[in-house]
């Protein structure tokens, strides 16, 4: 028993002596904790919405009040035809919009039913589900206050009739939202894990510092051991694509080779970052950790692959801009569900060049710290 105990002590100093191992084992949980405890939610709330009002009357404004008054939805912007909600819903910008038609205050005016419409972005079928079901009861209640001031279009009928209308994914099938999300999550998981246990093995067996004395530059270097993974990764684009489309039937509506171009980029930055895991890592195990408890799962709970960034708190949802996988999954589910191009993707695209270039730099700067 004493010897046991000898034992377990030596452990624990060992963790005590290793502040890497004891930031992943200690500090990571709390830190994911206290990020995913506010993030990981499923609640629906400032869901950004986007008004086309074509009455411009004191009717449809009583109406519009009611969503701007109501903590479930954000109005984001107003306009006036229902053409006009298009680049909303294309960017992201906004859920759901509201088209209230010319005639609308004059039709219940004169006890007459009027028709309201409400368009749904179906990329997030789960979202959108909760935020239309939402939205339906808010005009819902609105129609019964008309009826019990006395102004019911006729006995049998409400004053209102919400006609919904579901954009790119109409049957809102979660699958749609979810499948070009795995694609990102692939390519993250391989390329980053991949090129960090690449160079950190080449560490542990000592052959890295006599790659280090060899002829090859550093940029050789870097690209030797980064491009077998990016090639990997470009092969696995291919193959996820085909099955999304062949097995899953998920629609492509968009360009293959615009989608190839962005996968390009946000492989180039998930190298860099495996690359940077790298410099800050002495062992395979220490690299592995490190990603999975710092980079991967923080990055997988907060850039909107399962819960919406939108229902996140203020000061996470800034964070959220520093998560590359942001920006691919807008790229991937904007490709394949809205057929959208690169004049609507161009901020995420220069976001992750941009993210990519820095990550690479600021691994490169390490690296010759380390070797310094």
């Amino acid at each position: 028993m004493q010897r046991l105990r000898f034992l377990v002590w030596k452990e624990f100093l060992e963790l005590r002596l290793n502040p890497r191992l004891f930031g992943v084992v200690v500090v990571a949980p709390i830190i994911q904790l206290t990020l995913l405890g506010y993030a990981a939610t499923t609640d629906i709330k400032d869901v950004p919405l986007v008004v086309a009002d074509g009455d411009r009357s004191a009717r449809s404004r009583e109406l519009v009040a009611r969503f701007e008054g109501s903590t479930t939805f954000n109005v984001v912007a107003t306009v006036t035809t229902v053409a006009e909600v298009e680049p909303y819903l294309e960017r992201g910008t906004a859920w759901l919009a509201l088209s209230v038609p010319a005639g609308y205050g004059a039709a219940l005016d004169r006890h007459a039913p009027a028709t309201i419409q409400v368009v749904a972005d179906g990329s997030d079928a789960n979202s959108t589900t909760v935020a239309l079901g939402h939205a339906t009861s808010l005009i819902g209640g609105y129609a019964q206050e008309l009826v019990a001031a006395g102004q019911p279009a006729a006995p049998a009928a409400p004053p209102i009739e919400a006609r919904i209308r579901v954009w790119y994914n109409p049957r809102l099938e979660s699958r749609f939202f979810m499948i070009p999300g795995v694609l990102a999550l692939v390519l993250l998981v391989v390329t980053a894990n991949l090129a960090a246990m690449a160079v950190v093995r080449e560490k542990e067996l000592g052959t890295l510092e006599q790659l280090n004395v060899t002829p090859l530059r550093r940029w050789e270097l870097i690209v030797g051991k980064l491009l077998p993974y990016g090639l990997i990764a470009m092969v696995d684009v291919l193959l996820v694509v085909a099955v999304a489309v062949g097995w899953f039937q998920i629609p492509l509506r968009g360009s293959l080779l615009l989608l190839l171009s962005m996968s390009l980029i946000y492989v180039l930055s998930t190298l860099a970052l495996g690359l940077f895991i790298s410099t800050i890592s002495d062992t395979q195990q220490q690299a592995m950790m490190t990603s999975t408890f710092f980079f991967l799962t923080p990055m997988i709970y907060l850039s909107g692959f399962i819960f919406p960034i939108e229902n996140m708190p203020a000061i996470i949802q800034k964070a959220t801009y520093l998560i590359p996988l942001r920006y691919y999954l807008v790229i991937v589910r904007g490709i394949f569900l809205k057929g959208i191009g690169l004049d609507l993707l161009w901020p995420q695209a220069l976001a992750l060049a941009g993210w990519g270039t820095g990550m690479l730099v600021l691994a490169v700067l390490r690296s010759r710290k380390r070797a310094a």
